[in-house]
């Protein structure tokens, strides 16, 4: 009975010990570099804007100028329907406006410019193709090379930032 109980006793010892184990606190990710901010798009007057949550999650949109007949200089917003970030990797597909969409696959990196006040800390960089869906709803795509910039902050979003 006594060997028993000792055989109990260590078996409640070891499960204690394999529990308190599995119980320790896992230290957080470190946290993701905050790519959010404007960055530039095809033509002057147009941005891509880039939103990281605190979860890691990105959202955005892209507001370009319109070009066709119907919208020409009309301000077009195109957020985003999907979008993704892994470390560096960004990728996004926006919604269609005035028959037109966006898709991006890329990365993020740090760009030439020291400080966020100037343009280009960040360098997005990939490939961005543009759907355009025609009267009669036939879609054709263009894919191409491009990098946009960061815009630069004003000195007073850069000090309310690190607050």
């Amino acid at each position: 009975m006594t060997n028993l109980l000792k055989n109990l006793g260590l078996l409640l010892f070891l499960a204690a010990v394999a529990c308190a184990q599995e119980t320790k606190p896992v230290a957080p990710p470190p946290p993701a570099e905050d790519y959010s901010g404007m960055y530039t798009f095809l033509h002057e007057g147009e941005f891509v804007q880039l939103t990281v949550e605190d979860d890691g999650h990105l959202n955005g949109f892209i507001s370009r100028l319109g070009d066709h007949e119907s919208d020409r200089g009309s301000v077009l917003d195109h957020f985003f329907k999907v979008a993704k970030l892994e470390g560096h990797q960004v990728s996004f597909a926006t919604a269609i406006i005035h028959d037109v969409r966006f898709e991006f696959k890329g990365s993020v990196d740090r760009g030439p410019a020291k400080t966020r006040a100037q343009e280009g800390y960040y360098v997005m960089k990939g490939t961005l193709t543009e759907y355009v869906t025609d009267l009669n709803k036939k879609e054709t795509a263009r894919s191409r090379e491009v990098e946009f910039k960061l815009f630069p902050e004003d000195a007073s979003a850069a000090n309310r930032k690190s607050e």
